[in-house]
């Protein structure tokens, strides 16, 4: 049975709303209001990828590799290579040739190999910067949502939506891992 000391206590650098990761004056993600559709879709990507980033800041390499549950593999770093490898497969839903080889191996070595390693911590982060650039340089020559694309003929508005909904989704797995590595909580 779990002690509460086993626990980390519940904490947020927020001083006005106490349910929020940082205060609204200190939060990158807010900004204008963003104008049309593809700007919109692009605006809340960002704000997820930030989202993610923010979850992740401050944590030293065995903190971003600390496992959630047994026997869950899950991790804020495999998060991050996940995410790298999803962006590479994007591409290859838009392209026409061959698929690009995974980042990382078989099938769950995102998260199998998210290990407490700076290097790889560097490196995974590495990946995932590079992966979403060239991701959003694919999807830039395609401004037209309703444009399709691929061997699918899957529409850029289907395909944003799709990135956006990944991103939302594990932003709020990497909610409760951040928690659980060390009470920090918040948007």
């Amino acid at each position: 049975m779990a002690r509460m000391s086993d626990h980390p206590a519940r904490w947020t650098r927020a001083t006005i709303h106490r349910d929020m990761w940082v205060d609204p004056d200190d939060d990158p993600r807010d900004g204008p209001e963003p104008e049309g559709e593809l700007a919109t879709l692009q605006d809340y990507l960002r704000g997820y990828r930030a989202t993610l980033r923010m979850k992740c800041e401050g944590l030293d390499a065995a903190q971003l590799a600390r496992r959630s549950v047994p026997p869950s593999t899950m991790s804020l770093l495999g998060l991050v290579r996940h995410l790298a490898e999803v962006e590479r497969d994007w591409r290859n839903w838009i392209t026409e040739g061959e698929p690009q080889a995974k980042l990382y191996g078989a099938r769950d070595a995102d998260f199998d190999g998210a290990v407490a390693d700076l290097a790889v911590v560097e490196t995974s982060f590495a990946d995932l910067e590079r992966e979403q650039a060239a991701t959003d340089a694919a999807f830039a020559a395609h401004p037209d949502l309703g444009e399709r694309l691929g061997k699918d003929g899957v529409a850029v508005r289907s395909l944003l939506v799709h990135r956006i909904e990944e991103y939302a989704r594990h932003c709020g797995h990497a909610d409760l891992l951040r928690e659980c590595v060390d009470g920090r909580v918040g948007q």
